[in-house]
């Protein structure tokens, strides 16, 4: 991918999904990363690697068939590993932060010196680091074409291998190689206050829109908390609203793909439900006052505390964000996840898929790719990060759910189809043409909701109009087929 190209992707960033953490650019892990250049050259392979019948055809041993606690037990290699969990850098941390995971990797592998590496504007970034072949090892995958998989990362195996192993690899899947394994996965619903609807006289849970802003405003009548906190002011947590416009809002597995060939996709279907449907929420949330006063004041790392202390009804974000509320105050019971009130022919569905990716750089050295194979599959198996995280597990065959899903009985989990083939990089083609960037960081569009609905300067209708406008220019101008 040319850095041209790069560059316009950068405004369409993975993934609305889960991004998570803030900060500053942070290094924390076992030791300095001036012992990289060196790791290399003292590194000694195990001697039945390359023997080896599940060895690939460079000596190194495919995913799938390493054995942890076995296999590599003996090898010394220094990794770098980008992520975006900036939280997790700090030794303050309220969860398990990237120090404790670490020490806990080297009880079973001693030799591997794990660097880790926290960067803010994690998305963007990325992108430009790709340009240099030693960024690094391990990363969360931006938002690439999937044409260029094969030029950044090594693949993990085929489709059929990894999914033996691995949940939701979809994300990261070309041409039948699998090059992501997710960090976690996150289902799609809101983060509320138990305490705050208690208040407020709420006994049900809403499940359509009209239900949750009656909700909003019995929260706003009867109690002192917001009833839904924007967070507008750090923008990134913005893009959340587009991940309820598969499953959630269809209870279609294919409906993100439908979507490239849906003339005016964001118009009423007139079914209380559908993509439409997800952005009005907002806008009647913020036209109708039951949101913060002043969105440009929210604060991020403010608004933990107060949904914790009783201050915010509700948030709409991942499921990965219920463990930082919980851990920011001393009402841990008092958070709960609810689903997205949308409601598709009287059944609640919940979008549900991968976080960021693991990535192994396809130029590091075998020795690393090793050790970074090793680390990746130990985070997946071994780790409990996922879970920690309140996260969907990823390993196969476990079915240990965190109870921040208790009130999703009775949902079911979406999860979205992979891209028809040869269309692997069109969802991203009409976000970069269309500007919408949906589900890759399109976080101004949705904030320009708050800011028109806040000023009362734009209709909701004429908003979708305009996106519908973008969008068609964009199928038109690529000889998308449309599926009326």
């Amino acid at each position: 991918m040319k850095l041209k190209k790069l560059l316009a992707l950068s405004m369409a960033s993975l993934m609305a999904f889960s991004v998570v953490g803030c900060g500053s650019s942070n290094n924390a892990g076992s030791s300095s990363s001036d012992k990289a250049d060196n790791a290399a050259a003292d590194t000694e392979k195990t001697d039945d690697v390359a023997s080896d019948d599940s060895a690939s055809a460079d000596g190194i041993k495919k995913y799938t068939d390493i054995e942890l606690g076995k296999d590599y037990t003996d090898l010394t290699a220094t990794i770098k590993v980008i992520n975006h969990r900036t939280d997790m850098a700090d030794a303050d941390y309220a969860g398990k932060n990237w120090d404790a995971y670490i020490a806990e990797f080297n009880k079973m592998y001693p030799n591997i010196t794990v660097d880790i590496e926290t960067i803010t504007d994690y998305a963007n970034e990325t992108l430009l680091r790709l340009q240099d072949e030693n960024w690094g090892d391990v990363m969360g995958i931006p938002a690439v074409d999937k044409g260029d998989l094969s030029t950044y990362f090594m693949s993990y195996g085929t489709q059929e291998d990894v999914e033996s192993q691995v949940n939701y690899i979809t994300n990261w899947l070309y041409q039948g190689e699998v090059y992501g394994i997710p960090t976690t996965a996150n289902a799609q619903g809101v983060v509320y206050n138990k305490k705050v609807f208690k208040d407020a006289g709420i006994e049900e849970l809403p499940k359509t829109p009209d239900e949750f802003i009656a909700d909003l405003k019995l929260i706003k009548e009867k109690t002192d908390a917001i009833p839904l906190y924007t967070n507008y002011a750090a923008e990134w947590t913005m893009g959340a609203w587009d991940a309820y416009l598969g499953g959630t809002a269809y209870g279609d597995p294919d409906a993100m793909n439908k979507m490239l060939h849906t003339s005016n996709p964001f118009s009423d279907e007139g079914t209380g439900a559908g993509r439409y449907n997800v952005y009005k929420v907002l806008y009647d949330a913020v036209a109708n006052g039951l949101t913060e006063d002043d969105y440009t004041t929210t604060d991020w790392e403010g608004c933990k505390g107060m949904i914790n202390n009783g201050e915010i009804g509700t948030m709409v974000l991942g499921s990965w964000a219920v463990s930082q509320m919980k851990a920011a105050g001393d009402n841990a019971d008092d958070i709960g996840y609810m689903p997205f009130p949308i409601t598709v022919d009287g059944k609640q569905y919940a979008s549900a898929g991968a976080d960021y990716n693991y990535g192994i750089n396809v130029n590091s050295s075998d020795e690393n790719k090793e050790a970074s194979l090793v680390f990746v599959k130990w985070m997946t198996e071994k780790s409990g990060f996922s879970y920690n995280e309140g996260g969907l597990p990823i390993a196969k065959g476990d079915t240990n759910l965190p109870d921040v899903y208790a009130d999703f009985d009775g949902v079911d989990f979406v999860t979205d189809d992979p891209a028809y083939e040869g269309e692997e990089d069109l969802m991203n083609t009409l976000n970069a043409d269309s500007e919408l960037a949906i589900n890759a960081g399109g976080n101004q569009k949705v904030m320009s909701i708050v800011e028109h609905a806040a000023n009362g300067d734009e209709s909701f209708d004429d908003i979708m109009n305009e996106w519908n406008e973008a969008w068609t220019s964009a199928q038109e101008s690529n000889s998308v087929e449309i599926n009326k």
